[in-house]
């Protein structure tokens, strides 16, 4: 059954009634899960400070004119530094200089800060001492991830990221294969007993490999569950929904703050923040599969029962599939639409770049999808080392995402894809460069600063892959999505690195982001705009977008408006979830 036909079930049973208004508040809750676990390790993974250890019980610390007879009442004072050290007498008289990733025991019991006397060096084979102000544990304090195995940390988040990438291919072709309710059911009950399994790893290793796999399920998740809700809510409403569907996962971005808040201890933090997903565990067997899936199975028996559930709970009357398929094989609907265009499977990703035109626009859409992932990572992960509450930060990082998906919504609707995109790519390059002249002790305006950023790249990152789907024609769209969707996991991926290079230069990410930013929304000008335009069938068509004359009307399909362009493709080849 072509898509063009499906639309007409909608048109009867109701574009997003009761029962769509349950099904996709229901499966959209799961999405906050999965934005709590892509966030999870900015706290989980956190380094206090630190140094080494010593064996035997303390009786007095030394930290240039300050003494206390605990350590812990030294962290205040103590500044992590290359020269910065403590001075701490055992309870045997022997006087230790205790540095972050060195010591070293003095020849003479000399209780000073300053010693010019004979010292002998040894490694930190004793374990290390760590500031549990904030934190009571986090997985570098459990593993010792610091000083020589600090890279161990700094692989968690790109790890995960993987993951994700992983997880993505996999699921997105098994929805296609398996239907969207099983893949939804096993993603969700893996995100539940996974995200619960990270807590009761033994070492790191194990912990790095149950993450990858928690990874793999809440990509799945999130791309399937893109293709669930548009395969449920007709034309009319799907462009707001599919949408925001984005705002659930910053959601997920607020309860990691609410959450790292309130509980400091990294296993105790995990069970929590993964217990979220229970509800729906508990209750997504109740979900149907969608009757799009099912019609293209050829089982329509059971695309009836569910259509004529759709009907029973919006109160409006059911449409018998029988009669659509009919219609079909009759020729009245179909082909002269061009809604659905036959084409052979062959096509690969060398298709991009048939002739110049293509490949430049090809290029420039995946600078896009990198970019837009690549600054989305960076302003949320660098958002806690802003100064301040890092828990407030984060928290406004995820919120202000919210009125950024609405803002892309007008936006699309307004003034058109590109001209929403390209003035928010190149203000987050400047909003970039404003971040890099604030003053470090500036922490309040240094976080409205970077929620500006966000804000900005938010909106570009909304509206890229319905913009890249309307720039190709029918029978390459969806691998030109999946495509981009592919540069927007190598983007989240190099973001974690991007973030650690402030240890080099602190504002080395958004220097790198607001080049990238401003480079792309440069690019950005030179794509066709495609507000108001029929979708493409032929290459020729596609390139013709960019041209200001009319296009023979023998070829097209019925112009759609900004609403119908959610339609597009369904998203169907599952790779719609721009946040992997």
């Amino acid at each position: 059954m072509s898509s063009h036909n499906f639309e007409l079930i909608f048109d009867q049973v109701g574009h997003f009634g009761r029962f769509q208004a349950f099904i996709y508040f229901a499966s959209v809750f799961q999405t906050i899960s999965c934005g709590i676990h892509y966030l999870a390790s900015v706290f989980m993974a956190v380094t206090p400070k630190f140094s080494c250890g010593v064996l035997g019980n303390i009786s007095q610390v030394l930290f240039y004119n300050s003494s206390s007879l605990k350590i812990e009442d030294a962290w205040a004072l103590f500044t992590p530094g290359k020269e910065d050290y403590m001075v701490v007498q055992l309870q045997n008289g022997d006087v230790w200089e205790l540095a972050q990733c060195s010591r070293s025991k003095r020849e003479h019991p000399y209780f000073e800060y300053q010693y010019d006397g004979n010292k002998s060096y040894f490694p930190c084979t004793d374990g290390y001492f760590y500031d549990q102000t904030k934190w009571k544990s986090t997985v570098v304090t459990e593993w010792d991830l610091v000083c020589h195995r600090e890279w161990f940390a700094k692989s968690i988040q790109p790890t995960f990221m993987l993951g994700v990438l992983l997880g993505a291919v996999i699921f997105g072709d098994l929805s296609d294969r398996l239907g969207r309710r099983f893949v939804m059911w096993f993603t969700s009950t893996g995100q539940f007993c996974l995200g619960v399994a990270v807590a009761f790893t033994f070492d790191y290793y194990s912990f790095i490999t149950v993450r990858i796999l928690l990874a793999m399920a809440a990509s799945g998740y999130l791309v399937v569950v893109f293709v669930y809700v548009t395969e449920f809510i007709g034309i009319k409403a799907r462009t707001w929904a599919s949408m925001h569907v984005h705002a659930f996962f910053a959601v997920g971005i607020m309860v990691v703050a609410l959450m790292g808040y309130l509980v400091r201890t990294w296993w105790l933090y995990q069970i929590c923040l993964s217990v979220t997903t229970l509800p729906f565990v508990l209750c997504c067997w109740a979900l149907p599969e969608t009757p799009f899936w099912l019609l293209s199975e050829g089982r329509c028996e059971e695309a009836q029962t569910v259509i004529d559930m759709i009907a029973k709970w919006n109160g409006t009357h059911s449409c018998n599939v029988s009669d659509l398929l009919l219609v079909e094989q009759g020729g009245d609907i179909g082909t002269t639409t061009g809604d659905v265009v036959s084409a052979p499977r062959s096509h690969n990703i060398l298709h991009l770049f048939c002739n110049w035109n293509i490949a430049r626009r090809t290029l420039t859409v995946w600078l896009i999808w990198f970019t837009g992932s690549l600054g989305y990572y960076v302003f949320s992960l660098s958002s806690v080392t802003l100064g301040g509450n890092e828990y407030l930060n984060l928290f406004l990082i995820g919120a202000v995402e919210l009125p950024a998906y609405v803002i892309a919504c007008l936006g699309m609707d307004r003034v058109g894809r590109r001209n929403t995109l390209t003035p928010f790519l190149i203000s987050s390059a400047l909003i970039c460069a404003m971040i890099m002249l604030i003053p470090q002790h500036c922490s309040v305006l240094n976080v409205l600063a970077n929620m500006a950023g966000k804000f900005a790249i938010g909106v570009a990152f909304g509206l890229i892959y319905l913009y890249t789907a309307e720039l190709y024609p029918t029978f390459i769209r969806s691998l030109a999505v999946g495509s981009g969707s592919m540069m927007c996991r190598v983007g989240s991926v190099i973001a974690p690195f991007c973030v650690y290079l402030s240890s080099a230069w602190i504002f080395m990410p958004q220097l790198l982001v607001g080049i990238i930013a401003f480079l792309t929304g440069m690019l950005t000008l030179m794509l066709p705009e495609t507000l108001g335009k029929p979708l493409t069938n032929t290459w020729e068509e596609a390139e013709e977008l960019g041209v200001k004359r009319a296009i023979p009307s023998a070829k097209l399909i019925p112009p759609i408006n900004s609403m119908d362009s959610g339609k597009i493709e369904m998203v169907h080849q599952g790779t719609a979830g721009a946040h992997g």
